[in-house]
């Protein structure tokens, strides 16, 4: 039951009843006090709760940007990109939701705390002070009748009229404040129904509020979501290729390490032990080297390095060699030794100590000594064998194969992925590759032979031929498109390069090609997408000659050029390209769906190895200024390259005497130490010390050969407009949006306008003006009209 009703004749009665009624009334309201005050230290430590959040929040976002992922090798796919810029998407998110709730503590404040904290000290304070008034004038009122009765009856009559009217005056002020006090309570009871509740509802209204635009930020992040989703799952496909291909890698250099040694420009290199003479008390010192010899220039060159220490290089040395000569046993108490002498120090060797007698002979052999063993082959050099060829039996094999995978199979999910058993598979290609057995096998009719044993042998038979179907020497350049550029700009580049396969090549490609094409057409049956039959084809129809760890790092863009086979089947083999060269690419990072942009400051990312060969060709370089003209040989090459993610914009002035690219940070990096197979980095123009290190956009590409040409680098890829000449206040349209990093450029969306457009002192960027605003725009997002 609740409260009973204050009823105001009660007021003139002030029967005990009634006061029971006041007091309930009363402790009702001093309930409700000290809850809303409990409430409002609620309210408050959720307010301080919600920013220790928001401030946790905001860290955690900014760790998020602050995050970025290296990379193994040089350039990454479109969907590592996306997976890099994620981490910053999330940080958006997370701070987007954090202005939101901001936005709702702030209200909190408002709607809840102060209305509540009003309600507290202004309603209720104020019945508060009515109910001392009340209790004062009670015990006034009590006392004084009490007084009053107590007079004596013998007054006289002028003092007890007197006193009457005194009583009686107090009873009707008593009586007054009790109505008033009667009425504020019963006030209170219902005021504070509407008074407390109508900020409640604010508050949850904020919430609400709150939770709905976080509603619409993931809306908004859905489709974001989504395509982050594919791209995960394609570069986890990508992963797992690699990874069973670098572990294969891995047991074959475990099994016979010495067959799998890297192509180097150096006749052999490795670690000694150098003796180091000192003064007769202190008697020598054996400290460990780390030592490389060019055969072709007796150079020998030898860098201090201790890993135990740090890992520091220590000064290198180099000198040019005379002989070397083996040391006995008997002359030195020490095994593995050998003596070299300088050409410029006759008759003071320098003694050195091999790991091994094994490894003794290599570099006495190396270096011309007397115990060499004769040269040993290099099997990893060899191209493999097999019984495949592109030949007639070969292009039945593939039509038979293909007729009974569209006839049979099309539909079944994992096509080309779900792998037949192996026996059976080399029974079947046994039986395909015999002249007198291929003709007379019926694989669209017969049952004996399963699609996956058919699928399988088919990629066996690919795996076979004695080169990749795209051939190792176009390898190199299939794969360059792949890391960079504008999508348009790979069609074009991979276009190109097709038509340069041999005809057997590119014919039995394109009959595999339209098959693959039709596959993906039936992607909703056999889950065989166009990024799945990329991770399955990529490496039967792509390989490096030489196995490394970095090449296979390269199997992912492998994935890509397939990818673009498929996707652009018609374009590829049924149009020829265009005259001209496609247009040049860099090894950008930008983000897919812009061209990359020429950053104004490249980070270095050199690697210790790169800074060992650097020092060796820079004391090179001291001790020869004038280096001895050289024949280098097919896989060695005394030059450098750049590590860096964006190369170098170079020159097409004659070679210098040394063939060094410059990164943009100024830097000489090694090529041929990652590239030992190439005999010059490819798609690069030849730098001049004496010629700027910055080209117009439009300069032509160097080929590596008459039949062969082979394309230059530029600061962007798939420039909408190449200029022939100077660019003086033209009109430009934006065909990429671009958000400015630097005050000095501008920010634009697509089709954005910029007037009086005109060349840039920065290489790869245009000066324009854009809303009155004059600043530098990138020439690769732009379209000269």
């Amino acid at each position: 039951m609740g409260l009973q009703p204050l009823e105001f004749s009660d007021c003139y009665l002030d029967s005990p009843w009634f006061r029971e009624r006041i007091r309930a009334h009363e402790a009702e309201l001093e309930k409700t006090n000290k809850f809303i005050k409990e409430l409002l230290k609620d309210g408050k430590n959720l307010i301080a709760a919600t920013k220790s959040l928001s401030v946790a929040q905001r860290k955690f976002a900014h760790s998020l940007r602050d995050f970025k992922f290296e990379f193994i090798g040089d350039a990454e796919t479109d969907d590592e990109r996306c997976i890099d810029a994620s981490l910053r998407e999330f940080s958006n998110f997370l701070r987007n939701l954090e202005e939101q709730r901001e936005i709702m503590a702030l209200s909190v404040t408002e709607t809840l705390i102060k209305p509540l904290e009003k309600f507290r000290k202004e309603k209720l304070g104020a019945v508060k002070e009515e109910k001392k008034k009340f209790d004062k004038e009670t015990e006034k009122n009590y006392s004084l009748l009490d007084k009053h009765l107590n007079l004596s009856a013998k007054k006289k009559d002028a003092h007890l009229q007197e006193a009457d009217i005194q009583v009686e005056q107090n009873r009707k002020h008593f009586y007054e404040l009790s109505l008033e006090y009667v009425c504020k309570l019963q006030e209170i009871q219902e005021r504070k129904k509407f008074e407390f509740v109508e900020p409640m509802l604010s508050f949850f209204q904020g919430m609400f509020t709150f939770y709905h635009q976080g509603h619409e930020l993931a809306k908004d992040f859905n489709h974001y979501k989504m395509e982050l989703q594919i791209n995960i799952q394609n570069t986890r496909n990508r992963f797992e290729g690699t990874r069973s291909e670098v572990e294969d890698l891995m047991n074959k250099i475990r099994q016979n390490p010495k067959e799998h040694k890297r192509a180097s420009q150096f006749a052999v290199e490795g670690y000694l032990y150098v003796q180091e003479k000192r003064p007769a008390p202190f008697g020598s010192s054996w400290v460990k080297h780390y030592c490389m010899y060019r055969k072709a220039a007796k150079k020998f060159t030898m860098i201090p390095f201790e890993h135990r220490s740090g890992g520091k290089i220590g000064d290198g040395e180099v000198f040019s060699l005379k002989e070397c000569t083996k040391r006995h046993t008997d002359s030195i108490d020490r095994r593995f030794c050998f003596d070299v002498e300088a050409a410029d120090r006759p008759g003071i060797p320098l003694t050195m100590q091999a790991f091994s007698e094994e490894e003794r002979k290599l570099w006495m052999e190396a270096l011309g000594g007397k115990e060499a063993l004769l040269p040993s082959l290099n099997r990893a050099n060899l191209r493999r064998e097999g019984g495949a060829q592109l030949d007639k039996i070969g292009f039945t094999i593939l039509r038979k194969c293909i007729r009974a995978v569209e006839t049979r199979g099309i539909n079944d999910q994992g096509l080309y992925r779900v792998v037949g058993v192996s026996s059976k598979v080399q029974r079947l290609l046994s039986v395909l590759m015999d002249a007198k057995t291929c003709n007379e096998v019926d694989l669209e009719n017969s049952l004996d032979w399963e699609v996956k044993t058919i699928t399988s042998a088919l990629k066996q038979y690919l795996r076979s031929l004695p080169e990749p179907l795209m051939t190792y020497d176009l390898h190199g350049e299939f794969i360059i498109p792949a890391k960079c550029g504008s999508p348009e700009s790979r069609v074009n580049a991979i276009h190109f390069l097709v038509h340069r396969l041999p005809e057997k090549n590119k014919e039995m490609l394109d009959i595999l090609v339209k098959h693959l094409t039709n596959v993906s057409n039936h992607a909703k049956q056999n889950l065989m997408t166009v990024a799945n039959l990329g991770v399955v084809f990529g490496p039967t129809l792509m390989r490096p000659q030489e196995e490394t760890v970095a090449a296979i790092m390269d199997l992912k863009f492998q994935n890509i050029v397939v990818e673009i086979l498929i996707e652009n089947h018609e374009k590829i083999f049924r149009t020829m390209p265009d005259a001209t060269l496609p247009e040049p690419v860099s090894m950008s990072t930008s983000p897919p769906n812009a061209p990359p942009r020429q950053s104004k400051r490249q980070g270095q990312r050199n690697k210790r190895p790169v800074a060992v060969y650097n020092l060796c060709l820079e004391l090179e370089d001291a001790d020869n200024p004038s280096p001895p003209k050289e024949d280098t040989p097919t896989g060695s090459l005394d030059s450098l390259s750049s590590h860096s993610p964006t190369p170098a914009i170079l020159s097409s002035s004659p070679g210098p005497e040394k063939n060094h690219l410059l990164t943009d940070g100024g830097d000489l990096v090694d090529w041929a130490s990652n590239h030992p197979s190439q005999a010059r980095p490819p798609m690069v123009q030849w730098l001049n010390p004496q010629s700027p290190t910055s080209l117009s956009a439009n300069t032509a590409a160097v080929p590596s050969s008459p039949t062969s040409p082979s394309f230059s680098f530029s600061p962007s890829a798939a420039v909408a407009d190449k200029p022939t000449e100077c660019i003086v206040s033209r009109k430009a349209r934006a065909v990429y949006p671009c958000e400015a990093e630097h005050s000095s450029e501008l920010s634009f969306e697509i089709g954005a306008v910029f007037e009086d457009v005109q060349t840039s002192r920065e290489p790869g960027w245009l000066e324009g003006t854009l809303n009155g605003k004059r600043g530098l725009i990138p020439q690769n997002y732009v379209k000269l009209l």
